[in-house]
C-alpha cells in the first residue's frame, strides 16, 4: 500500500483531533445532568427555568479542572458539538427588512400619488409573482407614466451618486445598493442586540441576495422577549408634550368637524356602527332634537377630565379618528398622537391607556443618535429603569430643551410610544436622562441592549418562526440517539455475518467513521440537527457500500485463483474508481441541499457530505490499512475471510437476463407512475406549511383527544380558514395547523391566532391554557409553535425546485463527461426522474388511503438524498458496463455485456439496499413523528433506486445504444 506512513498519520490526527472536540460535548453534558438533577424536584419533574438559572451562574465559573488547565462553562459550551432547536429547545426566526419603508425614507417629501400607487401596487404584486418589492414597485410606477425616476431620489444629500439627470437605471441601481446597506446594517444591529440578550451559541446569518434575516437561538424560554427584541426599530425621540388646556381648542375643532359629517338616517344618528361613520360631500341638515342627540366622538370619551385617558377597548375607535387625513389637516402640523407604552387600571378595574399629544415637527430636537450609553438601574423607588447617558452634543440639547420647558412635560418616545413623560423641575445639565415605564428587569436590560446597539434603518418583521420547548428536544434526542444505537448495531451485526472477519473490519472502519463525523462537527462548529442525526444513520447504511463494494471484488478475484494478496491489490483497485464517482455524484446532492436549504436542512445537508467524505475515507484508506497490518504481522499465514455460509449462499453465480425483462419493468413502472399521479390529481398533494404558508401548535394534554372532533370545534374560531388537527406521536399530543390570517404578518395577527386556538381547545375540552411544559389533569400546554409567511413559503418553494433541478443537470453533466457517452447521462437522469415520480406515486397513492404524509422541507431533502442514493447505485452498474466494454471480447455483445455488468453487481446492490432499508426502518419505527415522512419517502426511495438501477437505468443505455448502432449501420 503506497503512502501508508502518510494515511496513519492523518488518520491518527484526525481521530486525536475528533477525541479532543467531543471530550468538550462530554464535559458539558456533565454540567447539564447536574443542573437538571439541581432542578428536579421529589416527583422527578424538571424545572427548566430552574435548570438555566444554575447554568447562568456557573457560566463564567471554572467547572472543570484538568490540573494543568480548567475550564469555565461559557469555554466548554463554546467548543462543544452545538445540538439544534429540534434537540434542545429554542426558537428560529426569519425577519424580513421592510423595502417599503426604506424606498419612502429615500424619496423623502417628493411622494405623490403615483409614488403611493406604485407603492400599493407592489404589495399587491410582491403576494403574487416572486419578485421582489423593489422589482416590482419600480414596475409598478414607470409602468404609470413616463416617469424619470430621479426625480423622486435625487435630493442633495446624494447628489455624488445620482442627480436630477441621472437615468432611471442608475436610479434603480442606486436605490437597490441603499436597500442592500440598509438590510446588512439591520443585521449588524440584530445580531449586536442578540449577542447581549445572552443566548448561548447563537447563530445569525443574512440570507445572500435577499432581504432576510435568519437566526437560531438555543435555549429560549421567553419567545415574545425575542420578538420585541428583534422587531423594534429603536427609534428614540425626545419630545415636548402639548399642555392639555392649549390643545383643547383643537381637539374641540376635530370634534366638531367629525360631528358636522355624520350621515343621519332615519332621524337618528348612527352612533352604535362606527364603520359606516364615514365622510361625506352632503349632509342632511340636522334638526334641533338631533342637535340634541348627536354622540360624541370616540376622542372626548375620556375617563379623566386632566388627561386623554381612555378604555383600552376604545382605542381602535380613537385610532380610527386619528389615522382620518381630512380630521389631521385641521390641527396644526407640529400636533401629534402617540400613545402610552402600558396600559393600567384606572377607573373600576378598567383596563386604561393614556394617550400624549406632543409637539414633533418633521423630525424631534433629540433623538437616539445622541445616545452614548445605556443601562439597567434602579431608581429611588427601588424600580428598574433605563439610565442613558448622551454625547457631548445630546448633552446640550438636552439642556436647551429642559430649559426651555421647565414646568412643562417631555415625552420620551421610543418607536411611536410614549415610554415616559415627566414634568421638567430642574434644567438638566449632565447629560443624562432616564427612563421609567412599570418595567421588569428583563424588559429594562433588553430595552437598554437595544438602545446601545442602535437604530434600526428600517421596520422588521417576522415572516418565519418555530419555538420549541426543551421537553419536546428532548424527547427528539432521545429518538434520535435510540435510532443511531439500533440502526448501528444491526448494520454491525449484518456485516459480521456476511463477511465474516472482513466484516470486523468494516465495523472497525464505520466506527471510526461515526466519530469523525461527530468530531468534525464540533471542529466546524455546525449545528447537529434532528435530520442531521437521520443524515447520520443515513449514513451509516450507506457507508457499507463501500466496503461491500471492494469486499465483493476480492471475493471475484480469489474464485478466479488469485493469491490472498493479489486479490486484497485487485479488489481496491478496481473498486476505487467505482466509489469515486459514486461518492462524487452523492456529493452533489449534498451540496445542493446545502446550497438551496433553509434551517434544519442545511445541518442535514452538512452531516451527508461530512459523511460522503468522512465514508470514502475509512472505508477505502482505513480498512486496507488495518488488512496491510495484518499482512505485515502474519504475512503468508494469515487467514482473513470475506465470506460465511450466508454469502456463499447468497446471490452464488446469479446469471439473470435483466434486458430481456427490460420492457414488463418500464411497464410495471409506468403502472405504479400512473396510479401515483392519479391519485394526486384526485386528492393532490398534501402540502405542509414550508410551502402553503400557515401557522403550526404542537398542543399537548394528559389525556386522550379525538382530532376530527376537535377539528370540527376549532373551525369557526379561525372563521372556518384551512385547519387542520392530527396526533402527533402520541394520542395525547395533537398537531394543528391553520392559514387563518397568513397574509398578515405582523406580531398582532400572531397573538390573534395563538388566542383563537387556545380559545378554542379551552372551548372544546373545558381544560385551561397553562404557559408552561407539562400539562395537568384540568390543563393543555403548547411546547412548540411555528409560522411559515406566504412570502417564505414562496422562497422554500423555488428552492426546492432548484435543488432538485440542479441536483439532476449537474448529475447528466458529470456522468455524461465521466463515460463519455451521452447515454450514459440520459440513462441515469431517466432513472432518477423514474425514482422521483415513484416517490410521488407512492406519496399520492399513501395520502389517498389515509396516511396523512406532508410534503415539507423534510421531504425534499429526502428526495434529494433518493437521488443520491439512486445515482450511487446506478454509478456502480455503469462502472461495470465500462469495465466489460474495456475487456473488447469478440462474440461477446452489447447485449450480454450489459447483463454480464449487471449480474456481477448485483450482490453489491442487493447488500447495499438491504443495510440501507435496516437503518431507515429503524429511523421510521424509533425516529419519532418529526421523521416519519422523511424514513417512509427514504424507504419508497431506496427500493424504487435499486429497482431503478437494476431494470431502469442499464436498460435504457442499452436501448439508446441500440438505436445508435442501427442508424450507423443504415447509413453505412
Amino acid at each position: 500500500m503506497r503512502n501508508r506512513g502518510f494515511i496513519m498519520f492523518i488518520a491518527t490526527l484526525v481521530t486525536l483531533l475528533s477525541i479532543y472536540n467531543l471530550s468538550f460535548t462530554w464535559m458539558s453534558n456533565r454540567v447539564q445532568s447536574k443542573a437538571e438533577t439541581h432542578a428536579t424536584n421529589q416527583n422527578g419533574i424538571v424545572d427548566y427555568q430552574k435548570k438555566q438559572a444554575y447554568l447562568d451562574s456557573v457560566w463564567k465559573e471554572p467547572v472543570v479542572d484538568l490540573g494543568f488547565v480548567d475550564y469555565t462553562y461559557e469555554e466548554i459550551k463554546n467548543k462543544e458539538l452545538t445540538k439544534g432547536l429540534d434537540l434542545q429547545g429554542g426558537m428560529h426566526v426569519t425577519l424580513e427588512v421592510s423595502q417599503k419603508e426604506i424606498i419612502e425614507a429615500l424619496a423623502s417629501n417628493n411622494i405623490n400619488d403615483a409614488f403611493e400607487n406604485a407603492l400599493s401596487q407592489a404589495d399587491r404584486l410582491t403576494k403574487e409573482n416572486r419578485k421582489s418589492f423593489s422589482q416590482n414597485f419600480f414596475q409598478s410606477l414607470t409602468d404609470q407614466d413616463d416617469i424619470l425616476l430621479a426625480s423622486y431620489f435625487a435630493n442633495s444629500t446624494n447628489k455624488d451618486k445620482i442627480t436630477l439627470a441621472s437615468n432611471n437605471s442608475a436610479v434603480i441601481n442606486y436605490v437597490n445598493q441603499e436597500i442592500d446597506g440598509a438590510v446588512e446594517s439591520a443585521f449588524e444591529i440584530i445580531r449586536t442586540r442578540i449577542d447581549k440578550f445572552g443566548v448561548t451559541q447563537p447563530n445569525i446569518q443574512r440570507i445572500k441576495g435577499t432581504n432576510k434575516i435568519t437566526m437560531e437561538l438555543p435555549g429560549v424560554n421567553n419567545p415574545e422577549r425575542v420578538r420585541n427584541l428583534v422587531q423594534g426599530m429603536a427609534k428614540l425621540e425626545f419630545v415636548e408634550v402639548w399642555d392639555l388646556n392649549d390643545a383643547f381648542p383643537h381637539l374641540q375643532k376635530i370634534e366638531n368637524e367629525w360631528v358636522k359629517h355624520q350621515k343621519v338616517t332615519n332621524k337618528k344618528v348612527i352612533s352604535e356602527h362606527p364603520e359606516k361613520q364615514l365622510f361625506i360631500d352632503e349632509v342632511e341638515p340636522i334638526t334641533q332634537n338631533e342637535e340634541n342627540e348627536r354622540p360624541s366622538s370616540a376622542l372626548m370619551k375620556t375617563l379623566s377630565p386632566y388627561s386623554l385617558i381612555y378604555a383600552l377597548s376604545d382605542t381602535a375607535d380613537v385610532n380610527k379618528l386619528l389615522n382620518d387625513k381630512n380630521l389631521m389637516s385641521i390641527i396644526p402640523s407640529n400636533m401629534k398622537f402617540a400613545w402610552g407604552h402600558k396600559s393600567f387600571n384606572k377607573v373600576e378595574g378598567v383596563e386604561c391607556i393614556e394617550l400624549f399629544i406632543i409637539k414633533k415637527g418633521h423630525e424631534a430636537k433629540i433623538t437616539g443618535d445622541y445616545i452614548a450609553d445605556a443601562e439597567q438601574t434602579y431608581n429611588q423607588n427601588n424600580q428598574a429603569v433605563v439610565s442613558m447617558v448622551m454625547n457631548n452634543e445630546g448633552t446640550k440639547k438636552w439642556k436647551k430643551m429642559t430649559s426651555e420647558n421647565y414646568g412643562n412635560r417631555v415625552a420620551i418616545v421610543l418607536d411611536n410610544e410614549v415610554y415616559t413623560a415627566p414634568t421638567v423641575q430642574a434644567v438638566i445639565d449632565g447629560g443624562r436622562s432616564e427612563i421609567s415605564g412599570d418595567f421588569d428587569v428583563e424588559e429594562a436590560k433588553d430595552l437598554a441592549n437595544v438602545l446601545k446597539a442602535g437604530k434600526l434603518p428600517a421596520p422588521t418583521h417576522i415572516i418565519e418562526e418555530v419555538v420549541v420547548g426543551p421537553s419536546l428536544g428532548d424527547i427528539a434526542q432521545a429518538d434520535g440517539i435510540q435510532s443511531v444505537v439500533i440502526g448501528l448495531s444491526l448494520v454491525l451485526l449484518f456485516m459480521t455475518l456476511y463477511y465474516a472477519k472482513g466484516g470486523w473490519i468494516a465495523n472497525a472502519a464505520l466506527a471510526l467513521n461515526i466519530l469523525l463525523i461527530f468530531g468534525i462537527l464540533a471542529e466546524l462548529g455546525a449545528v447537529l440537527t434532528l435530520p442531521g442525526i437521520a443524515g447520520i444513520v443515513l449514513t451509516i447504511g450507506m457507508s457499507i457500500d463501500a466496503n461491500v463494494l471492494i469486499f465483493e471484488r476480492i471475493r471475484e478475484e480469489q474464485k478466479k485463483g488469485s493469491s490472498f494478496l493479489e486479490s486484497i491489490s485487485k479488489g481496491y483497485n478496481s473498486a476505487f474508481r467505482t466509489i469515486l464517482d459514486a461518492n462524487v455524484t452523492t456529493l452533489f446532492t449534498g451540496f445542493f441541499l446545502y446550497t438551496f436549504g433553509i434551517g434544519p436542512i442545511k445541518g442535514f445537508a452538512v452531516t451527508l457530505i461530512i459523511g460522503i467524505i468522512c465514508s470514502f475515507f475509512t472505508a477505502v484508506f482505513v480498512t486496507r490499512l488495518i488488512i496491510t497490518y495484518f499482512i505485515k504481522k502474519k504475512g503468508q499465514q494469515l487467514q482473513l475471510n470475506f465470506e460465511t455460509k450466508l454469502s456463499r449462499l447468497f446471490f452464488n453465480r446469479v446469471n439473470f437476463d435483466v434486458l430481456k425483462k427490460r420492457k414488463m419493468a418500464y411497464f410495471i413502472s409506468s403502472i405504479v407512475i400512473i396510479a401515483g399521479l392519479s391519485s394526486l390529481a384526485i386528492k393532490g398533494l398534501n402540502k405542509g406549511v414550508d410551502f402553503t404558508g400557515g401557522r403550526t401548535y404542537v398542543v399537548s394534554f394528559n389525556d386522550k383527544v379525538i382530532p376530527s372532533a376537535l377539528e370540527s370545534s376549532l373551525s369557526d374560531f379561525v372563521d372556518g380558514k384551512s385547519l387542520e388537527v392530527k396526533t402527533y406521536g402520541d394520542d395525547k399530543t395533537l398537531k394543528i395547523t391553520t392559514s387563518y390570517l397568513i397574509e398578515d404578518e405582523t406580531t398582532e395577527s400572531d397573538d390573534q391566532v395563538k388566542k383563537a386556538i387556545i380559545d378554542g381547545v379551552e372551548s372544546f375540552t373545558g381544560q385551561k391554557y397553562a404557559d408552561e411544559e407539562d400539562p395537568t389533569s384540568d390543563t393543555f400546554v403548547i411546547p412548540s409553535q411555528s409560522k411559515v409567511g406566504a412570502s417564505m413559503a414562496d422562497d422554500i418553494s423555488i428552492s426546492a425546485q432548484k435543488g432538485v433541478l440542479f441536483s439532476l443537470v449537474s448529475i447528466f453533466m458529470y456522468i455524461w463527461l465521466r463515460f463519455r457517452n451521452a447515454s450514459f447521462g440520459i440513462g441515469a437522469v431517466a432513472a432518477l426522474i423514474h425514482d422521483t415520480l415513484i416517490v410521488f406515486s407512492i406519496f399520492g397513492i399513501a395520502n389517498l388511503l389515509g396516511f396523512g404524509f406532508e410534503m415539507d422541507q423534510v421531504f425534499i431533502a429526502a428526495v434529494l438524498t433518493v437521488i443520491g442514493y439512486s445515482i450511487n447505485d446506478t454509478v456502480v452498474v455503469f462502472d461495470r458496463i465500462r469495465e466489460e466494454d474495456s475487456k473488447k471480447q469478440k462474440n461477446n455483445s452489447y447485449y450480454n455485456r450489459i447483463n454480464t455488468a449487471i449480474n456481477g453487481t448485483l450482490n453489491r446492490t442487493i447488500i447495499t439496499s438491504i443495510t440501507t432499508l435496516m437503518v431507515v426502518l429503524v429511523l421510521l419505527i424509533f425516529g419519532g413523528d418529526a421523521l416519519r415522512t422523511f424514513a417512509f419517502t427514504l424507504c419508497v426511495g431506496v427500493l424504487a433506486g435499486t429497482y431503478s438501477s437494476i431494470f431502469i437505468a442499464a436498460p435504457i443505455v442499452f436501448d439508446i445504444s441500440k438505436k445508435k448502432i442501427k442508424k450507423a449501420l443504415a447509413t453505412a
